[in-house]
């Protein structure tokens, strides 16, 4: 009979071994595959035509294409429209799909609007979880800018697409013209705390896998997140769901939760003090607009506004993917700031502080 339990014992702890090495494999390098070229500016690179459920919601207008930044990880870009280059970063676990109703109210005609995706997700290479680092991400992001040749540009950066965004600029300080700040985050944590429950959750190793990618899906629990929930319903969410599940790796979301810095002794910290230390040199015309019902980062507010204390804020009903939400108020702000750029409105702003 001991021998039958402990025949039972071994049985179990070799199946939760196996289930524990199962779901914390970090994953498999997945490199896409375009077909055909697209001439951007003179400049030549690899198309990758959108699959039907992308353009049946999104529409077919946009240039889409990859670029290799490093042997094997290519970065998916969207654009469209021709004029003052915008940069629209996003974040955890949308795609440059997020910044399509943006895109929309903006039109075509008076900017070139470039919405690059993040290595592990939506359509750019996938990558194995330990090269999911904010070193990595701001080395590949202004490495797809280099490429582009683009001599200026406006940021827009929502959640990772913040730090990453703004970390990439910081190599290329030239480029930075302007900036539209929505529910994202530039400071390097001062003391150990949670961003939020559910990334407390995510940090544990197994449990973590266990509850966010077999539990549950970080796709399915966007919803929540919101301001209004039906903001997300299921055939939006799989603009950005689908690509993992087709390249079979979906390490990204959970991986990049990880990514988020506890403390200053976090591995991301470092890099989130370099990210801090650029934005402490920025003099230039910013917006804030904020989903106030985030639970995630929507009481980030008051610390992004201490970085730019003369920036106009526009707060939201909007949850965390405010860009789901309040595309049209993003658009606005976006405006704003490329007035605030022109010539003669610096001009203006001279004439004005001489006056006072």
């Amino acid at each position: 009979m001991a021998r039958k339990i402990l025949y039972v014992i071994a049985i179990i702890g070799l199946s939760l071994a196996v289930l524990a090495y199962a779901i914390t494999r970090p994953g498999e390098l997945v490199t896409p595959i375009g077909s055909g070229t697209v001439t951007v500016d003179g400049q030549t690179f690899e198309a990758f035509p959108l699959p039907d459920y992308v353009t049946s919601i999104a529409g077919g207008d946009y240039l889409s294409y990859l670029i290799e930044v490093e042997p094997g990880i290519k970065i998916h870009m969207l654009e469209v429209g021709r004029g003052f280059p915008l940069f629209l970063q996003h974040g955890n676990p949308t795609s440059g799909l997020l910044y399509r109703k943006v895109a929309e109210a903006l039109g075509a005609d008076q900017f070139r609007i470039i919405m690059p995706t993040l290595a592990g997700l939506g359509f750019s290479s996938k990558i194995p979880a330990h090269q999911h680092t904010v070193e990595n991400h701001v080395r590949w992001i202004n490495q797809a800018l280099s490429q582009l040749e683009i001599k200026e540009l406006i940021f827009v950066g929502q959640d990772w697409g913040g730090p990453i965004g703004m970390g990439a600029l910081a190599e290329s300080p030239e480029l930075l013209k302007g900036a539209v700040m929505l529910n994202t985050g530039l400071n390097a944590p001062r003391e150990a705390r949670d961003l939020s429950r559910a990334h407390a959750l995510a940090k544990s190793p197994i449990s973590g896998e266990i509850l966010l990618e077999v539990v549950v899906s970080v796709f399915s629990q966007m919803h929540q997140a919101q301001g209004d929930p039906s903001s997300l319903p299921p055939e939006v969410v799989a603009l950005y769901e689908q690509p993992l599940e087709i390249a079979g790796n979906k390490k990204a979301p959970l991986t990049m939760m990880r990514m988020v810095p506890d403390s200053p002794l976090h591995p991301s910290a470092e890099s989130m003090r370099k990210v801090e230390s650029y934005t402490q040199t920025l003099d230039i015309p910013v917006e804030l607009v904020w989903g106030m019902n985030d639970p995630i980062l929507g009481r980030a507010l008051p610390v992004m506004q201490a970085n730019f204390p003369d920036a106009p804020v526009t707060k939201t009903a909007a949850g965390h993917f405010l860009q789901e939400e309040v595309p049209q108020e993003i658009a606005e702000a976006i405006l704003r700031v490329y007035a605030r750029t022109l010539p003669d409105a610096s001009t203006t702003d001279s004439a004005a502080t001489s006056a006072k």
